[in-house]
């Protein structure tokens, strides 16, 4: 991947002095760690200074370091991005035990909003200033930290008096009287509006106050699908984590496992074949097409145009039979390993992938034909849910959603891996951030997907598609039974597993519904010992209360198909 570009931190020194305590780097990336006093000012210098213009928080996590080193217990992690000049910066700030607390940077983007919720319901670490400091992932009456490294999972929890989301409506309705202003008592109506609403997919809780059809306060609940995935990754090794990677985004399964992939091997400092990463590419862009045919196929369906979903589905279908040649499963695909893939591709998939490619336009342009100019749709989609640019950035947004505010990023581009900057594709964007253009975004790159996929068969290497690095990478069958070299190598994988060096890396793809970034730690042993995802649906949902407030109920429902949120990516 290319390294993001260069930052020069003398400002920011000049700046902080001696509260600058230390440069490393995170991976790629400049990382600087400062004082917790000087922490808010570093963060607010970052975004407002033209030097960095940091107007993205990318990510916001914080590590335990109990079983890492004898001073601060916790780090605060900040990863800092400018989609324009393409510079990334990492902020890092130790937090002691005894006085777990940091200020907010909820004022500086609307994205730590929820970020610091997740930090402060898995770690304790509690922000102040925060308008909202309550857990958001874990029941609101779950008590302990569950990510911190002494918490005994098997013990259970138990139940305390926390507040509800009823507690957080009266909160917001005295914060903004004039949504409620000449409305008697019992005039407006508090709803459910999911997780057992079909548009909600049985996972997602809004609850929604309402004036007739009009929604004045809409209040998400998520974390109806959290199954411990940071947790789960701890107690694993490194190979074995990779089936935990098919859950997040269940729609894109192996877009999962080559993010994963690709940080570990970069936290090992393993280059996997140029075999390997052509195969990659191709799935991945296979996987990129099926997840914008389900979010486009069910939103057209929550919009009441069924026609549509058939199009599409069967299309899906028919990228699931070919990707079952390859990996042996459908949905979850396990199909990476750290250093490369678990097998080369099957006789016969370049002809069969390139007549599936010949398939792929006549269904998607008959699904746009029934909807790009139809006088429903548009009056469903076009103004509804917008959003501009820059709030979608403060938001964190990136992927299709970001793109549809008329902003051209995609990390293909921006910070090409796997050789995508040899491949000639389009990135396109939208006008306005509005619904119709998020559904128009997606249509829009499967034809670009399958111009990547065509050049990569095209390119398409010979040679191995595992990486020569012993320690982290089985070696083959005729190798492990034909000499003692190739036995011994197997053994030490098997047995002591891959135990990357004691080090830490940021690493990011462009997945189908944005950036997905890995945060991983290594104690030097043979499981993670921290593995944080950056689920870019996570970020985007941050912002359906502002898109839906003030709409209809039948927009917000709209609004919600064209952000494709997936819950296992957003509540892993």
């Amino acid at each position: 991947m290319t390294a993001p570009a260069a930052c020069d931190l003398s400002a920011l020194r000049a700046r902080l002095g001696m509260a600058l305590l230390e440069e490393t780097l995170l991976g790629g990336i400049a990382q600087v760690r400062v004082a917790r006093e000087a922490l808010a000012d570093t963060l607010r210098f970052l975004r407002d200074d033209p030097a960095y213009r940091m107007h993205q928080l990318t990510e916001l996590t914080a590590i335990d370091c109990l079983l890492l080193r004898d001073t601060e217990r916790f780090d605060v992690a900040y990863i800092l991005h400018n989609l324009q000049t393409r510079r990334r910066v990492a902020v890092r700030c130790a937090v002691p035990e005894e006085d777990p607390r940091v200020p907010s940077a909820s004022g500086l983007w609307r994205a730590a909003d929820w970020a610091e919720r997740e930090v402060y319901d898995q770690y304790g670490i509690v922000f102040t200033g925060h308008p909202n400091m309550k857990r958001i992932l874990n029941h609101h009456e779950f008590v302990g930290h569950p990510l911190r490294k002494d918490f005994d999972i098997y013990r259970g929890y138990w139940l305390s008096e926390a507040e509800s989301l009823a507690d957080e409506l009266d909160r917001r309705r005295a914060a903004n009287p004039q949504r409620l202003a000449g409305m008697q008592p019992g005039e407006t109506m508090v709803l459910n509006l999911g997780p057992s609403h079909p548009a909600a997919h049985g996972t997602l809780r809004n609850l929604v106050e309402l004036a007739g059809e009009e929604i004045l306060f809409c209040i998400p609940e998520i974390g109806y699908l959290h199954r411990g995935f940071e947790k789960s990754a701890e107690v694993h090794e490194y190979n074995q984590v990779i089936p935990y990677t098919d859950r997040l985004n269940y729609c894109s399964a192996i877009s999962n496992n080559v993010g994963y992939a690709k940080a570990v091997e970069a936290l090992c400092g393993i280059e996997v074949p140029p075999r390997c990463q052509y195969i990659r590419v191709i799935l991945a862009e296979l996987s990129r097409i099926m997840d914008h045919l389900v979010c486009n196929g069910a939103n057209l369906v929550d919009l009441g145009a069924l026609t549509n979903f058939w199009f599409l589905w069967n299309l899906r279908e028919r990228i699931y039979n070919l990707i079952e040649t390859v990996t042996g499963a459908r949905l979850t695909n396990s199909y990476t390993r750290i250093g490369g893939l678990s097998e080369d591709l099957p006789e016969g998939f370049v002809p069969a992938c390139r007549a599936l490619l010949k398939e792929v336009p006549k269904p998607v342009n008959d699904a746009l034909k029934l909807v790009a100019r139809n006088r429903i749709f548009l009056d469903r989609t076009v103004g509804v849910g917008m959003i501009s640019t820059d709030e979608a950035i403060s938001h964190g947004y990136s992927g299709p959603c970001l793109r549809a505010t008329g902003f051209e990023h995609d990390l293909r581009k921006t910070e090409p891996y796997y050789g995508y900057d040899r491949f000639q594709f389009e990135v396109p964007t939208g006008h306005q951030g509005d619904t119709y253009d998020r559904v128009m975004v997606r249509f829009l790159e499967i034809f670009e997907s399958v111009k990547i996929v065509e050049q990569a068969l095209d390119q398409l290497p010979g040679g191995p598609v595992k990486a020569d690095h012993p320690l982290s990478v089985l070696p083959d069958k005729d190798r492990t039974y034909g000499n003692i070299e190739g036995m011994v190598n197997h053994f030490k994988v098997i047995m002591h597993g891959i135990q990357p060096p004691r080090n830490e890396v940021y690493d990011c793809t462009e997945s189908p519904n944005g950036e997905l970034g890995f945060f991983v730690v290594s104690d030097g042993t043979m499981r993670p010992y921290k593995c944080k995802v950056r689920p870019p649906c996570f970020y985007i949902y941050t912002s359906f209360p502002r898109l839906v407030e003030g709409s209809l109920v039948a927009d917000a429902v709209a609004t919600l198909g064209s952000l494709n949120i997936i819950a296992g990516e957003l509540d892993r």
